[in-house]
C-alpha cells in the first residue's frame, strides 16, 4: 500500500495516508490490499476489509473518491457523503486539492461500515 500511496505524490498522497490512518484505526481487524491490478490501472486500487469490503479508494486526474460499497445503507449523521448520492448500493466521498480530511467524522463512518458488514456477515 505505501508504494501505491507514494505512487501519487503531493496533495494525493497526503489525502491517502491521511484516509488509510483513520480507516486502520477505527479497528484493528481491519485489513488493506491493493486489488484490481490491470493494464490501465497497474497501480490497483486501495481497498479496506473487514468482513467484506467496507471502501475503496479511486484516484483519478483532479479528485479522491473515498467508495463505502454499502454506502446506501449507511446513516452518514455527519453528512460525508457527497458523490455517487443516487447509487442503489455505494457512495462516496470526493477529496479536491485544497481539501481537509474530517477525521472524527470519517472514523464513526468507518465504524458505521464494520458495523454494518459484521451484522450482515452474522444471517
Amino acid at each position: 500500500m505505501d508504494d501505491t500511496i507514494k505512487l501519487y505524490g503531493g496533495w494525493k498522497s497526503d489525502v491517502l495516508s491521511t484516509l488509510r490512518a483513520v480507516i486502520t484505526h477505527a479497528n484493528p481487524a481491519i485489513t488493506e490490499e491493493i486489488k484490481w491490478r490491470m493494464p490501465s490501472l497497474p497501480e490497483g486500487r486501495p481497498v479496506w476489509s473487514h468482513n467484506g469490503i467496507l471502501c475503496i479508494a479511486e484516484v483519478f486526474k483532479n479528485d479522491i473518491k473515498l467508495v463505502f460499497f454499502k454506502g446506501a445503507q449507511m446513516k452518514d449523521t455527519h453528512n460525508l457523503f457527497n458523490a455517487r448520492l443516487n447509487s442503489k448500493t455505494d457512495r462516496a466521498i470526493e477529496f479536491r486539492e485544497g481539501d481537509t480530511v474530517d477525521e472524527a467524522a470519517l472514523h464513526t463512518l468507518v465504524i458505521e461500515a464494520v458495523e454494518l458488514n459484521t451484522a450482515q456477515s452474522r444471517k
